[in-house]
């Protein structure tokens, strides 16, 4: 284990890393969540300390990993994420952190259509370069993702994708956070890899009939071609983010994303959720948006 206390969490406010500040608190460990601004009273739970401090800041992240032994490292996708993250590695080295948890994404390669999975693969190997003891999570598809649609569908009880009946296996981000907590407290973890996914691939339509059953009505899911979904996502994402969402989808569409892992029982010892838990849990946001 490691012989500095502290656990770093960036991104705390973020669906991964609220959700792991949650989890590690459970477990009485002793939390420093990553913030931008300081966070509202009540806003995480008690004994969990918080520094604000800037990925694009140099000095405020030094700052914040001062007697730091492992860090858990998530950023916005955004077009600095690869500079963000490479600086942050860095930093850490620096700064004697012993172990650095990333959350990636699945199919990460350099030579991917998908910026994303090109970024996170340049972030990956830039840190097995660095000497630090690492551990990679590449998740699928969050669940949490389809909240999204949570207006559309209150309102019109249906969303669409360009996804076609292509099934890929989405992942609850609370298994995420699991998992993420259990690499971060037990050791056997250090240089692995873990792809993160759900029980099962399931395509949009089973997702529409889950949220059917938890909401007790008819929901309906359309295909829809690529412009149209780009078209309804301009003004809630910056252009870059359509693009590369864009190319998720036709990553996902192509069938790419539908392998089934069972690390998530591996490294917790529980099954990940499955979309109809999902629904059930939040069978409220859809009925509201």
């Amino acid at each position: 284990m490691n012989s500095k206390n502290t656990i770093l969490i960036t991104g705390a406010t973020g669906s991964t890393g609220s959700a792991l500040v949650r989890s590690l608190a459970a477990k009485g460990v002793t939390v420093r969540a990553l913030v931008r601004k300081p966070p509202a009273a009540g806003r995480f739970p008690d004994g969990v300390e918080t520094v604000v401090a800037d990925f694009d800041d140099r000095r405020s992240l030094a700052s914040a990993l001062t007697g730091v032994g492992s860090a858990y490292l998530v950023t916005s996708s955004s077009e600095q994420a690869q500079e963000q993250q490479v600086r942050f590695a860095d930093l850490a080295a620096e700064s004697g952190v012993e172990q650095l948890v990333v959350l990636s994404q699945l199919g990460a390669e350099p030579d991917s259509p998908v910026r994303f999975l090109r970024y996170h693969a340049a972030v990956e190997q830039h840190i097995r370069e660095i000497g630090i003891d690492y551990t990679f999570l590449r998740p699928n598809l969050f669940f949490q993702g389809f909240l999204a649609f949570a207006g559309l569908i209150a309102q019109q009880n249906t969303f669409f994708a360009p996804i076609g009946t292509a099934a890929v296996s989405a992942i609850d981000v609370r298994d995420i956070a699991e998992v993420a907590a259990a690499v971060l407290t037990q050791d056997g973890h250090h240089r692995a890899t873990y792809t993160l996914t759900g029980p099962a691939a399931i395509t949009h339509q089973q997702i529409a009939e889950a949220l059917g059953v938890a909401l007790g009505r008819t929901i309906t899911f359309a295909d829809a071609p690529p412009e149209q979904f780009g078209a309804a996502l301009e003004g809630i994402l910056p252009p870059w983010q359509i693009g590369g969402t864009l190319e998720d989808y036709a990553h996902y569409s192509r069938g790419e994303a539908a392998l089934v892992s069972a690390a998530v029982h591996d490294v917790t010892g529980a099954q990940p959720r499955d979309f109809a838990q999902f629904a059930r849990d939040h069978a409220d946001s859809f009925r509201t948006g």
